[in-house]
């Protein structure tokens, strides 16, 4: 990734200091839940971490590792890839903290298996939880990098016609795709929005042994996130409406690519 700040700028140490400070703090109050395993006469486990109430310890891990996942977003965010689309709309900031926190919730899921692997196998101790909390955050990766792929421009799209437009016909078939998001958007809430209110104001839960509130949070996040989806196409529409006509030959060659591969392979 590029080094120079992409948006923080002079704000972009402060940031790095508290993604820092919040990652220890992280860190010490695990140990100390680790140890308290063997040494309290009521450990606090999995079961007590999605129940935190009257539990200071499982409340301070939860706060801790919350700001340690914004601040670390929001640090990783201000740096692109080479072959990332740079941001340029109103709202690409937003998506682009929101990718960063998918992309550090995908190493999550792989520490969470592996736990569960080696509990399971190697001490024949498998888990309530694992699947479930794998399943949990998976559901928001796959939200979120929604909301990453539209500030990319990297849904499925079909150029075959569109190529052919001139500009002002592209920007025609531009503003009504996103009428069209617009439009399933507002249908999406409109049908989902009172089911995802009342499962959110219960909490809903899973019904399992370790029953964590999937329903309860995802179906609200669902509608969230598909109207954060929906402003990140109106801010690309406005960003890409003064660009010039597009055209996605298949036949393009992606430079940075090819000096990566030529790189690998001098090394060899």
């Amino acid at each position: 990734m590029e080094n120079q700040s992409v948006w923080l700028g002079g704000l972009r140490g402060p940031v790095r200091l508290g993604m820092i400070g919040f990652t220890g703090l992280a860190l010490v109050t695990f140990v100390i839940l680790i140890v308290s395993q063997f040494v309290s006469a009521e450990p606090i486990g999995m079961y007590e971490m999605i129940r935190p109430a009257g539990r200071p310890l499982a409340m301070l891990m939860l706060f801790s590792l919350a700001g340690a996942l914004l601040f670390a977003s929001v640090y990783l965010s201000d740096t692109v890839g080479p072959i990332e689309e740079r941001p340029s709309g109103f709202f690409d900031y937003i998506s682009l903290v929101a990718s960063r926190l998918a992309m550090i919730s995908i190493a999550f899921v792989v520490i969470v298996m592996f736990y569960e692997v080696v509990s399971r196998y190697a001490f024949n101790r498998p888990t309530l939880w694992a699947n479930e909390l794998s399943l949990w955050i998976a559901s928001f990766i796959f939200l979120l990098a929604g909301l990453y792929a539209m500030q990319q421009r990297s849904h499925i799209r079909i150029y075959v016609i569109y190529d052919m437009m001139p500009r002002a016909f592209q920007k025609t078939a531009d503003v009504i795709s996103v009428l069209l998001i617009l439009l399933f958007t507002f249908t999406l809430v409109w049908g989902g929005f009172n089911d995802a209110w009342t499962r959110m104001l219960r909490m809903e839960t899973f019904g399992t042994a370790w029953d964590p509130p999937l329903p309860g949070t995802v179906k609200p996040a669902i509608l969230i996130i598909i109207v954060l989806v929906a402003v990140q196409a109106v801010s690309n529409l406005i960003a890409d409406w003064n660009k010039a006509p597009e055209h996605h030959g298949h036949d393009d060659i992606d430079e940075h690519e090819i000096e990566t591969l030529r790189r690998t392979l001098e090394d060899k």
